[in-house]
Order: C-alpha cells, then structure tokens, then sequence
C-alpha cells in the first residue's frame, strides 16, 4: 500500500522534468544574484544605522513584541545559543536547495513553481537595500541585544568594513524567514501526508532564531511574508494541460476526481453518458 506522502501515479499531461543541466545552471544563477546582489548595495553606514532606529521605534509603536524577550531566552545557557547561532549559518541555504532537489525529483511541477516563487522573492528583496538600508538590531546599541554569534559563535559575518561576501546593512526583508517559509509551504502543498503541517516548524525555529541571535527585527520577517504572498498569489503550479496538480487540492478533491474516473471506465461502452460526464 502506498503511503499517502509517495507521489501520486503521473497525470496525462503533467509537466515533465526539466532539463538538469539547465535548472542546476538556473539554481546556481539564483544564489549568485542573491549574493551579488546584495554586495552592490554595499555601504550606507550611516543612513542603514537611522533607518534601524526608525524601525525599532515603530515596532514599539505598533507594540510588537520585544526581540529582547526571544533573546533572554536563548541566553539561558550557552548550548541553547550556539544552537541558535548554528542553526542561523548552516541552515538557511542547504534546507533551500534540499526542497528544490526534492521536489525536482518528486513533484517536478511543483518545482518549476517553487524555484519561480523563489526567484521572484529573491529579485524583489535584493531592490530594498537600495531604497532602504537597514542594519541589524546587533548592531544598535539602543537595543540592548547582544551579537550572539560573535559572542559565543559560530559567527558568518566578520565586521561590515571589510566583509565583502555579504551585505550587513540589508536586514529587510528577511530572506532566511522568506525561504523557510517557502519550503514549508512547498512541502504542505506538494505533499499529502497528514503530518505535513510540522513543516510550519522550519520557518517558526528560523523566526526565533533569526530575531534571537540579533540579525533581524520582526518587521523583516512580516515583510518578507507579504512578499512572498504576493508572489504565491501570482504564481501558481500548472500542469501543462493548465489544471493544477492533483496534490494541491483536497482529499474531498482526490475523492471526487478518483470516483469520477471510476465512473468514467464503467460507462465507457456509453458515448452518450460519457460526453454528458465531460
């Protein structure tokens, strides 16, 4: 018996694998402008510094929780931290690539519309550090935070001035977040097991952590969710008939499209039932 999160028996009509060769280009392509990108807009000391205490104000303002509070909690012991610190290096990137080698396997027309969504956060993040500088709340002494990483590491970033592999004064939105986010909800749709809500667990650790370790405010976060929802509102999985892929709709939907064909076969010496059923 098949488990209900192994793929679905392909589709007439379902989208195929893409190429490998091309979509590992495509991938790889991704990551570099997400790099590049951000290095470009490099700078802005001083402009980054006033916009974070203009954020910190107006989550005040709008009574947000304290990042302080999340803090306080992971400073209840060393390990807890380093956990925190780890988990902010080492999984933002591999957790990513993990989904979209998974579901280029597995639900190849999940994965075009995946990497799609993906690119389009992705473009659409690295323009508000051009518009919008932001340094992280370690970076603000008005906070009261410590930069966990460099106090008990393992730390990515070295100090601003000369770290030429990332931009540290582009905190909004959060990527970390908005990609979790995205695997989570890949995971949801393009599966059909009844545990796969837990992937909500991905992007809520990374929250915590995220706001935790000091790097992002929670405004980055929210506003990294309203990029995303826009995206996903305008970028839907398709199979090349243009339906939607069997897995995102709901077991009533499995039922009913199972019954159907059911149906289908048994009238099938009856022309005049089956072209009504269409």
């Amino acid at each position: 018996m098949r488990s209900q999160s192994e793929p679905a028996a392909a589709e007439p009509g379902a989208i195929a694998r893409p190429p490998l060769v091309r979509e590992l280009l495509l991938v790889a392509g991704l990551f570099l402008v997400y790099k590049s990108g951000r290095q470009l807009a490099t700078g802005h000391t001083a402009e980054a510094l006033h916009n974070a205490h203009r954020i910190w104000d107006l989550e005040r303002t709008l009574h947000l929780p304290s990042e302080v509070g999340v803090q306080s909690a992971l400073l209840h012991g060393d390990t807890l931290v380093h956990l925190a610190n780890t988990y902010y290096a080492t999984v933002h990137f591999p957790a990513t690539l993990a989904f979209l080698a998974w579901l280029y396997l597995r639900r190849p027309a999940h994965y075009v519309w995946a990497r799609r969504v993906l690119a389009v956060v992705t473009a659409a993040a690295l323009v508000l550090p051009f518009t919008f500088p932001l340094a992280p709340p370690r970076m603000l002494a008005a906070t009261g935070l410590v930069d966990t990483a460099r106090v008990y590491g393992p730390s990515v970033y070295g100090p601003p001035s000369s770290d030429h592999l990332s931009n540290q004064f582009a905190a909004m939105p959060s990527l970390h977040f908005g990609w979790a986010l995205m695997v989570a909800i890949g995971l949801i749709v393009a599966t059909r097991s009844r545990r796969r809500w837990l992937w909500l667990l991905h992007p809520a650790i990374t929250l915590l952590v995220i706001v935790g370790t000091a790097n992002h405010y929670w405004l980055d976060s929210i506003v990294a969710a309203a990029m995303l929802g826009a995206a996903l509102a305008l970028i839907r999985p398709r199979t090349s008939s243009g339906g939607t892929p069997a897995s995102l709709g709901s077991p009533q939907h499995h039922t009913a499209t199972t019954a159907g064909r059911g149906t289908r076969h048994l009238v099938s010496g009856a022309p005049s039932l089956v072209g009504a059923d269409r």
